[in-house]
């Protein structure tokens, strides 16, 4: 039993010594250096490739915009996002290949395991796959672009971002919504036509409703020529109800779309100052 002993710890003393001795040898030293350097010329030029590759692609796509065609931003956009994460991709994968080679690691060998390990993770990359085919379609169609305000079941908001796999999407409040493509069903975009919406206000039946008709037509003639928002000129659609005591007329607003809000806003504003000898309440403030 203490000879068993005795030649375990010769072992462990001869396994320690060639460890110390493999630390301490010229070779593993001259590998770390060679090795580390290429690692770093790897990482520097991969990241140079991908910020030069993403200016290039931006500024194609800025001289693309000023060309005579009239291209859709809205989809250069969407593009554009698009070719930088390809590119990203890409560079980042075989920046991998080359670090892995850096360190001596048969890089071929891999990928054949690889390609007999992906028959068995063929079930599991169903959904990859979908997400994939998903985001060609989205944009092959033009379902959507960056920058569009769109509506899906689980989130709501401006799309920031359509990668390959993943669409991204800030809400209303600044969350980010990450879901991916094979997962969008149905969507709502508001961004593609323009939008309309309307303004009512209120008058007392003892004014002259011709005189404050005129005012306010003349108004929204001048308010068209003003804002680039307005598709066309707001209507003044008339008397929408009234009571023995008011009128309500209503204005009839469309803009590019999104704007309705804020064109919307700037009338109701502009309404109370315009009318107000008239004592006019305006509705939805």
């Amino acid at each position: 039993m203490e000879e068993k002993t005795a030649d375990d710890l010769k072992g462990l003393q001869r396994l320690t010594e060639k460890f110390w001795d493999y630390l301490k040898s010229e070779d593993l030293w001259n590998f770390i250096i060679v090795a580390s350097v290429k690692i770093t010329f790897i990482m520097i030029v991969s990241y140079l490739v991908v910020l030069v590759g993403n200016k290039l692609i931006e500024k194609f796509f800025a001289i693309r915009m000023r060309a005579p065609l009239r291209y859709s931003e809205r989809r250069q956009r969407t593009i554009l996002k698009l070719l930088q994460n390809v590119l990203s991709y890409l560079v980042y994968f075989s920046a991998i290949i080359g670090i892995l080679s850096a360190l001596n690691i048969q890089v071929a060998g891999l990928l054949a395991g690889a390609g007999i390990a992906s028959v068995a993770i063929a079930f599991g990359a169903q959904s990859l796959v979908k997400d994939v085919i998903s985001g060609f379609f989205i944009i092959f169609e033009d379902q959507f672009g960056v920058g569009d305000y769109i509506k899906l079941t689980p989130a709501e908001g401006t799309v920031m971002e359509i990668g390959l796999r993943t669409t991204k999407i800030t809400g209303t409040s600044g969350e980010q919504y990450i879901i991916p493509n094979g997962s969008i069903g149905a969507v709502i975009n508001y961004s593609v036509n323009d939008t309309s919406t309307f303004v009512d206000f209120v008058v007392p039946t003892t004014v002259d409703l011709s005189e404050i008709e005129k005012k306010v037509e003349a108004y929204l003639k001048n308010l068209f020529d003003e804002y680039d928002e307005l598709t066309k000129v707001p209507v003044l659609a008339g008397v929408q109800n009234f009571s023995p005591e008011a009128v309500t007329l209503r204005i009839k607003i469309k803009t590019v779309s999104m704007q309705h809000t804020k064109m919307a806003g700037i009338i109701r504003r502009d309404l109370l100052t315009l009318l107000e000898e008239y004592d006019v309440k305006v509705e939805g403030e």
